[in-house]
Order: C-alpha cells, then sequence, then structure tokens
C-alpha cells in the first residue's frame, strides 16, 4: 500500500510540475522542476523506490524510443543524414574512448570498464530536455531535426555500448573484433525485428479489422504493446531491443500510410501518446531527483576510495565530466561543418560558400542536454558482479550521470536562449511549395469526388437538383481554395495577410467554443450537444493552432 501511495506520489508530482514550471517568471525547465520535486519527495518519504535496473529500463525505455522514432520528420532525417549519423555514431564512440579514457584517469579507483560504461551512458542526448529548456528561444527547426534525429540514433549506440562495457566489467575480458561482431549483429537483428514486428502486428491487425470490425480503444493498444513486443523479442535473440524499439517507431509512419485507421482513432492515439510520453519522461525526472539524496550518500562514501575525503570532489568530478564532454562535442561540430563545407565547395555549391557563425556552432554543442536514456542507461548497471560482490563504483556512476544531466540542462537554459536570440539557420526550401501541391492535389481529387457521389446520390430520386445544388456548393469552396494556391505571390498578397487571416478564424472559433458552452450553463442546451459541438470547434481550433507554429 506504501509503494502504491508513493506512486501516485510521483505522478502527482508530474503534474505539479506543469503547473510550477509555468508559473516561475523565469520560465524554469519543466524537467530540473521535475528533478526538485522529487528530492523533496525523497527527503520527506519514509518509503524508498528500489529501482530493478532491468525492469526501470523495460517499462521505460522502449515506449520514449518507439514514439521518437514513429514522430520524427523522416524526409528532413534523410536529408541531413551525414549530420545526423555523424553525431549520433561518431560523436559517441568518440565519446566513449575519449570520456572514458579521461574519466579513467580522472578517477584511478574506477575500473576502466566502469568509465567506460559512465561515457556510454552520458553519451546519448535527449531532445525532449532540450525542448524543453528552449522555451523562450525556439530551436530553427533544422537544427531540431538534426538534434532529434542525432536523439533517436545515439540513444540506439550509447546503449548499446552501454551494454558492451558492463560485459567487460562481468567477465573481465574485452575483445575488438567480438564486439564488432556483435553490434553488428546487435544491429541488423534489432532494426529487422522491430520493422517486422510493427510490420507484422499492423498488418494482422488490420485483416482482423476488415473481416470482424474494429474500435478505436484496440487499435490503441496495440500501438502501445508494439515497442514492447518489439523489445523482447529482439533481447530474447540477444539483439539490440532499443534498435528494435526505434525501428518498430519509423516503420509506424509507413503503416499509417498503408493501413485505414479511422480520423477519430487516430486524434485519441496521439492524445493517448502525448500523455504517455509526458508521464514517462516526467516519472523518469522524478524518480531521478527522487534518487539523489541517497545517491548523494552513498556517492559521498564511496569517493573515499579515490583517495579524497571532502564531498566537494564530487563536484570537481561532474565538472570535469561535462567539460570533457562540451570541448568534444564542439570540436566534433566545428570539424564536422568544415567538412560539410569542403564537399559542398567541391561540388560548386554556391549557397554553402561561407562558414556558419560561431554562434551555431556553441548553439548545436550546448543544446546535447542529457536526460532520461541517460538516467535509464545509470540505472541499468547491474548490482552486483558474477560472483557476488558489488558492482565497482555503481553509485559513484550514478551519481555523475545525475550531476551531467542536472548540469547540461542548466547550461542549456541559460546558454540557448542567448546563442538563439536573433539566429537562423538557412530556410527551409520547398517545403512551402510542396505544401501547396499537395493541397491542390487532394482539392481536386475531393472535387472529381463530390462530382461522382452526387450522380450516385441522385440516381432514381424525384428531386435530383437538390444533390446538385449542395455538391455545387461543396465545390465551390475547393475551387476557391485551388484559385488561392495557384495565384501568384503577389496576387496572395493582395487577397490579405494570411497571418492576419488566421488569428481571426482562430479568436472566432474560440469565441464560438464560449458561446456554446454558455448556453449549457445556462441550460438551455443539452451538456451532451454542447461537448459533441466543442469536439468539432476544437479540431479546428487546433489545425490553425498547427498552421500558426508551422
Amino acid at each position: 500500500m506504501q509503494i502504491v501511495t508513493l506512486c501516485l506520489f510521483l505522478l502527482l508530482a508530474v503534474v505539479v510540475s506543469g503547473i510550477v514550471s509555468r508559473m516561475l517568471p523565469s520560465a524554469l525547465p519543466r524537467p530540473l522542476v521535475q528533478i526538485a520535486l522529487g528530492a523533496l519527495i525523497g527527503m520527506v518519504a519514509h518509503v524508498r523506490v528500489e529501482l530493478d535496473p532491468e525492469l526501470f529500463f523495460l517499462l521505460l525505455v522502449p515506449p520514449l524510443l518507439f514514439l521518437d522514432g514513429w514522430r520524427i520528420p523522416k524526409d528532413e532525417l534523410f536529408r541531413d543524414r551525414g549530420a545526423v549519423l555523424g553525431l549520433a555514431l561518431g560523436l559517441v564512440f568518440l565519446t566513449v574512448l575519449g570520456m572514458g579514457l579521461f574519466v579513467h584517469w580522472l578517477i584511478p579507483a574506477m575500473p576502466l570498464g566502469v568509465a567506460f560504461a559512465l561515457a556510454a551512458v552520458v553519451s546519448p542526448t535527449d531532445p525532449i530536455a532540450v525542448s524543453a529548456v528552449a522555451q523562450n528561444a525556439p530551436i530553427p527547426k533544422r537544427m531540431m531535426h538534426i538534434l532529434e534525429g542525432e536523439a533517436l540514433l545515439n540513444d540506439a549506440s550509447g546503449l548499446v555500448c552501454v551494454r558492451f562495457a558492463i560485459a567487460a566489467v562481468l567477465t573481465g575480458t574485452f575483445s575488438f573484433a567480438d564486439a564488432a561482431a556483435t553490434f553488428a549483429w546487435m544491429a541488423i537483428a534489432g532494426v529487422a525485428i522491430g520493422v517486422g514486428v510493427a510490420l507484422g502486428i499492423v498488418a494482422t491487425k488490420s485483416a482482423f479489422a476488415r473481416r470482424f470490425g474494429d474500435e478505436a480503444g484496440s487499435n490503441i493498444l496495440v500501438s502501445l504493446l508494439i515497442p514492447f513486443a518489439a523489445y523482447l523479442l529482439a533481447e530474447h535473440i540477444h539483439a539490440s531491443g532499443v534498435l528494435a524499439a526505434a525501428a518498430a517507431g519509423i516503420a509506424m509512419t509507413f503503416t499509417d500510410a498503408t493501413t485505414a485507421v479511422a480520423a477519430g482513432t487516430r486524434i485519441r492515439r496521439r492524445a493517448v501518446w502525448d500523455m504517455l510520453q509526458f508521464t514517462l519522461n516526467g516519472v523518469i525526472f522524478v524518480l531521478l531527483g527522487e534518487q539523489l539524496p541517497e545517491v548523494f550518500v552513498r556517492a559521498r562514501d564511496t569517493v573515499t576510495s579515490t583517495g579524497h575525503v571532502s564531498p566537494w570532489w564530487l563536484a570537481v568530478y561532474v565538472i570535469a565530466v561535462v567539460a570533457g564532454l562540451a570541448i568534444l562535442r564542439y570540436g566534433w561540430v566545428w570539424v564536422s561543418l568544415q567538412f560539410t563545407l569542403l564537399r559542398a565547395r567541391r561540388r560548386n555549391d554556391t549557397a554553402a560558400g561561407e562558414s556558419p557563425p560561431r554562434r551555431i556552432i556553441a548553439a548545436m554543442s550546448c543544446a546535447g542536454a542529457r536526460g532520461a536514456i541517460t538516467l535509464a542507461g545509470a540505472l541499468t548497471l547491474p548490482l552486483s558482479l558474477a560472483d557476488g560482490t558489488p558492482f565497482p563504483a555503481r553509485d559513484l556512476v550514478i551519481f555523475l550521470a545525475s550531476g551531467v544531466i542536472l548540469s547540461s540542462l542548466v547550461i542549456a537554459a541559460v546558454a540557448l536562449p542567448l546563442l538563439l536570440r536573433g539566429l537562423s539557420l538557412p530556410p527551409e526550401t520547398g517545403i512551402g511549395a510542396a505544401r501547396d501541391q499537395a493541397r491542390l492535389v487532394a482539392a481536386n481529387a475531393a472535387i472529381a469526388e463530390l462530382d461522382r457521389v452526387q450522380h450516385r446520390m441522385a440516381e432514381g430520386r424525384d428531386d435530383p437538383d437538390r444533390f446538385t445544388d449542395v455538391a455545387a456548393r461543396l465545390m465551390d469552396q475547393y475551387r476557391e481554395r485551388i484559385d488561392s494556391l495557384s495565384s501568384r505571390p503577389e496576387d496572395r498578397a493582395r487577397q490579405g495577410d494570411v497571418k492576419i487571416e488566421r488569428d481571426m478564424r482562430l479568436a472566432a472559433v474560440r469565441a464560438e467554443r464560449n458561446a456554446i458552452f454558455d448556453l449549457a450553463r445556462r441550460r438551455e442546451i443539452g451538456v451532451e450537444l454542447a461537448e459533441q459541438l466543442g469536439r468539432e470547434l476544437d479540431l479546428i481550433d487546433a489545425r490553425l493552432s498547427r498552421q500558426g507554429l508551422a
């Protein structure tokens, strides 16, 4: 009963963190608020959360990676694949090697394998943490796409490196050839299983739905189970469950395009996943805060084994690790950009003739905030070795990983708004034209379908003109859209400012909604009718709001 009560307190802390982060005038990032609330719970609660590493990893990591893979823009990921792969693979391996050797030199009492495990744990970045700390300085879209792609892939590469480092500590041996072969197997098999599980489950569910019918709740539940199925199956054959979950999420994008899913189901499914993402990330940060008091005490005891008595050496270690990570990331980003510019000049690409401002490099470096995956990786360190002795320096690794998370969040919260102020990457090219072309094709398809449907519905009727008039009225609306999309830019300017029109439409829709619920409060219409009309207006409100963010 006490564990259930504590879990409810953790969920309540997640809710309160959102309220507090919006109330604070300094717009303190939500993850920091969640860590602080968790620390408060850890200091006053009489029941501790004993985290089982494997269970913690299974419950929290697969759905987060799955959702990242599902929602990441695929075209942008492919376009910037060079930068993404460089950060997600090259920088991760450099970080594991460089920081592992540095940490072992800094803390000689920490075995080399454990130092590599710590380096692997702190190598993945967290785009959700970056988004949270960048609320006052929105990250340019292209930079955010690169960071999202990096975070999706380096979660997998970093956590796979953690597995290798743990295995080396447990067995006492490490073979580069065996590690390379194992990594290849884990990566290829993990991706294949993730894609196969997602496509297979969705295809089976669709065939069943066509034969016996379907319902929204079942569809949503299936989507929730897919990442766990992919992860468990991959782990069962010793492949990468992390890559399987991410690959399953990427495959879901293509199943959505080929599988008929009702609009209402898609809306409810997105809402459920939004809630799950918010909850899981919040719980992870609250748990981090809840564990901090006890982790600090154990790490303070562990630091004595390094030959130091003062607990302030823990702060020195954290600062040194954060500084090392920042230097490696800045150097990698700078070198990568120079190579990109060199290749562009060899292709005679005039658009990339000048080196980007150093603020872009600094912003990319500061945007490498650590978060949920780093903590999850640290907590997966086993409690003991094969002979039953405690895993060496485990508490110190968890404390240093926690310190890196806190420090990177604070640095990003302070530095990103300053670096991104007035800064923009090269504009996205072709997206506006592609959007207009898609809307033109969709409008023409709607007109053709209306013409077909009106004849079918009017056939054999006594009043066919009634159907013709309704269809003509709808066709006129689509033709107006086609005319506005086909006009020249100067003609569109004369038609009025798009942003002004959107804001006015949004204000009008919200006024409609308030008026409808005022009628319900005065008992002039039923609550059920008000909620139905309100849902329709909410969809329009959401569409107009997304247009404002695009």
